[in-house]
């Protein structure tokens, strides 16, 4: 029955809702409840602090979970290990930013579903700064420079740039910015972290000298594609991505400038906990990031 509620508990504690943990488990929301009740007198704690709009954890709720979710999680892995025969079934969770799907998250999956079949896939997109641990995913993808020291890295991508591009139409209407700090007389499409809720400081550098630029936003969107339709309809700069900007780029719909001064980072990189390095499923996603890329 502990383990029982336990597993009750932790869904809802990575949904912070009874009834969304009640989809995900394939159960009635009174069940859930009944659940997380009997486990909290089974403790002599409460775990949950239940509101009308909310529902939050408690100082033990939060210490059960860090602690109990990530061992749970690596024995059900080992029993659908077990039940596939090939050490990849279950469900492999991943976190990925928005700017790492289409270069590097949707060319993997007909491999990955192909190689292997037994195999679930959950991708969540999402560029907040998410605890894998936490939230339960086995793994992230984010760039190098982000990611945690006492979390394991693994390179899955080659160095790349930021870019500034804006439209040919744009360019004829205001000119062309030839150095970094031009942009404060530019119309600029802005993007606000989710983590922080900062407003992005574009980011130069040259010759080892590193600038970051507080652009005036006319447009604001956490949204990398957005940002791109919005440039290419002449409606300012936007700063992106080298991959994700290829195709318009190649198109001549934008055009990128400020070339010298254009940075480059570290490249995307897989990360997860050190525990989570023998698992089959995490060890099958490796293998293919390190194939050649077609």
């Amino acid at each position: 029955m502990s383990l029982q509620g336990l597993s009750t508990f932790l869904a809802v504690a990575e949904h912070h809702s009874f009834s969304a943990a009640a989809a995900a488990l394939g159960i009635s929301r009174s069940a859930v409840s009944q659940a997380v009740r009997a486990l909290e007198a089974e403790l002599g704690a409460a775990l949950l602090v239940r509101t009308t709009r909310s529902v939050r954890l408690t100082d033990a709720g939060a210490r059960l979970a860090a602690e109990a979710g990530p061992a749970l999680h690596r024995a059900e892995d080992a029993l659908a290990a077990v039940r596939g025969g090939d050490g990849t079934a279950g469900v492999l969770r991943l976190t990925v930013p928005h700017i790492a799907v289409p270069s590097m998250v949707a060319p993997l999956l007909p491999r990955l579903r192909a190689r292997h079949p037994a195999l679930g896939i959950e991708i969540s997109v999402d560029d907040r700064l998410v605890d894998i641990i936490a939230e339960r995913f086995d793994a992230g993808i984010r760039l190098g420079e982000a990611i945690e020291k006492h979390m394991v890295g693994v390179r899955i991508s080659e160095a790349f740039r930021f870019v500034v591009v804006g439209a040919p139409a744009y360019f004829a209407r205001h000119g062309t910015p030839t150095h970094p700090r031009d942009l404060v007389e530019h119309e600029c499409i802005g993007w606000r972290g989710p983590t922080s809720g900062v407003l992005y400081r574009w980011e130069f550098e040259r010759r080892g000298r590193e600038l970051a630029i507080a652009v005036p936003s006319t447009i604001v969107t956490g949204d990398t594609a957005l940002a791109l339709r919005a440039a290419a309809d002449g409606l300012g700069l936007a700063y992106v991505d080298e991959h994700t900007a290829r195709p318009l780029v190649k198109d001549k719909q934008l055009v990128v400038v400020l070339e010298p001064y254009l940075p480059t980072v570290p490249g995307f990189f897989l990360y997860f906990p050190e525990a989570s390095r023998t698992l089959p499923k995490l060890r099958a996603l490796i293998e293919l990031f390190k194939e050649p890329r077609r």
